[in-house]
């Protein structure tokens, strides 16, 4: 700050120096009258103020040491005149137009009136000790202060906006990699909407034309089928390639487990497994599927199941379409009656392979691992009818329940035709 005083030696004149004191002298006059003064093109909004500069101004040719200005004049026939017709009266034209900019070189008793306004003394006064930094010119040497202080801030501010420019440059392009990577996402999720929507249709479609999971049985119904089940079945009797097959069934153990409203079937038999499922097509009556498990994965043998629950009954009867199993070109569809035993629930089937047991018996050992602890072995192979200690389920699995597609005189023989042989 020491320096700058002697650099600030000369007032600013014309234009700058007279739009500077009206603006000042506008808002002194609104803070003391309150009056507002729209500053447009309408010179009577300037009569106010320029009546109370007048007042000032006229009285510049007497008191003009009184008020530190040049002398002026006196006025030659000062009596009979009122505002605006006095010689040193200032109109409100006169005001809008320096307030515009268009006067370059102002009345000295218009600047002299705001200077004593303001500041209680004229122009000249106002120079021996100014008050107001704002009304001071630069010598050259403080000229050449600020046009170096506003080259520099000219060079930082360039150095600012290249910097904001590159901001705003890697802003905008992470938003134009937001946008499309928004963009992306949204046509992805309108994607797979449409997929979901597109494959929801199709498996509806599915299950109602399949029949697939027609009803969903009560907690009661899935108690009731779930669960550990011996199964009996006399497809070997319609073999052909066993000569020893009359009255010969076989006895399977099954695993039936509830999923999501449906159910797994695993079936044990004495030379090889069935897997499939079930399901309810309406209180109590449940339909199964099954297939031969190998290793291949390929639809061996599928067989298709009617079963009616009878909680009243201990055996109930499937009517199947099944295989008789026979090899070769010899394996056909039959019809057939199979009896259904519910043992219990809960546990694990495990088979036992490679032990003395599959060796003393010729058959296929499984072990039904109990959730008390307790385990109970089954000895799966074909057996005689007669040998069977249930005789309620002779007749249901004897030579009369089985039906062949095609029939064939001999492929099952009968008691009586035993009988005809032996005479």
């Amino acid at each position: 700050m020491t320096y700058c005083q002697p650099l600030m030696q000369n007032l600013k004149t014309g234009k700058e120096e007279i739009i500077y004191l009206l603006t000042k002298a506008i808002a002194k006059f609104k803070l003391e009258t309150g009056q507002e003064i729209v500053q447009n093109t309408n010179r009577k909004n300037y009569e106010s103020l320029a009546i109370l500069l007048s007042d000032i101004s006229n009285q510049l040719p007497t008191k003009s040491e009184e008020f530190g200005t040049e002398i002026y004049s006196p006025e030659l026939n000062p009596k009979g005149q009122e505002y605006p017709h006095r010689k040193y009266d200032i109109t409100g034209g006169q005001i809008k137009d320096a307030l515009s900019g268009i006067v370059s070189n102002p009345r000295p008793f218009l600047v002299d009136a705001c200077y004593i306004y303001l500041y209680g003394t004229g122009r000249k006064g106002f120079k021996q000790n100014p008050v107001d930094q704002n009304l001071l010119e630069l010598t050259e040497s403080g000229k050449k202060v600020e046009r170096n202080i506003s080259e520099k801030t000219d060079t930082d501010l360039k150095e600012e906006i290249q910097l904001l420019q590159k901001q705003n440059f890697k802003k905008k392009k992470t938003i134009s990699i937001l946008r499309a990577t928004i963009a992306a996402a949204c046509i992805l999720m309108a994607v797979l909407t449409l997929f979901y929507f597109n494959s929801k249709h199709q498996w509806e479609t599915i299950r109602a034309d399949m029949n697939i999971l027609p009803y969903q049985p009560t907690k009661a119904e899935i108690d009731s089928l779930e669960g550990v089940w011996l199964c009996y079945t006399g497809s070997p009797q319609a073999r052909i390639s066993d000569p020893m097959r009359y009255h010969k069934v076989v006895t399977n153990l099954i695993d039936i487990k509830y999923k999501n409203g449906y159910f797994i079937y695993n079936r044990f038999g004495a030379s090889f497994n069935h897997l499939g499922f079930m399901q309810f097509e309406s209180p109590a009556i449940v339909s199964v599927y099954s297939r031969i498990m190998n290793s291949s994965g390929t639809i061996e043998s599928p067989r298709h199941s009617l079963l009616n629950l009878s909680p009243d009954k201990k055996y109930l009867t499937a009517i199947s379409a099944s295989w008789n199993f026979d090899v070769g070109d010899k394996n056909k569809i039959i019809g057939i009656r199979e009896i259904y035993i519910k043992l219990g629930k809960g546990g694990s089937l495990n088979e036992v392979i490679n032990a003395v047991e599959n060796a003393s018996c010729q058959c296929k050992v499984i072990r039904w691992q109990q959730e008390n602890n307790q385990t109970q072995t089954f000895y799966l192979k074909n057996q005689l009818l007669d040998s069977l200690s249930e005789n309620e389920i002779k007749p249901l699995i004897n030579e009369n329940s089985i039906l062949l597609g095609i029939p064939q005189e001999g492929l099952i023989i009968s008691n009586d035709s035993t009988r005809t042989k032996t005479k």
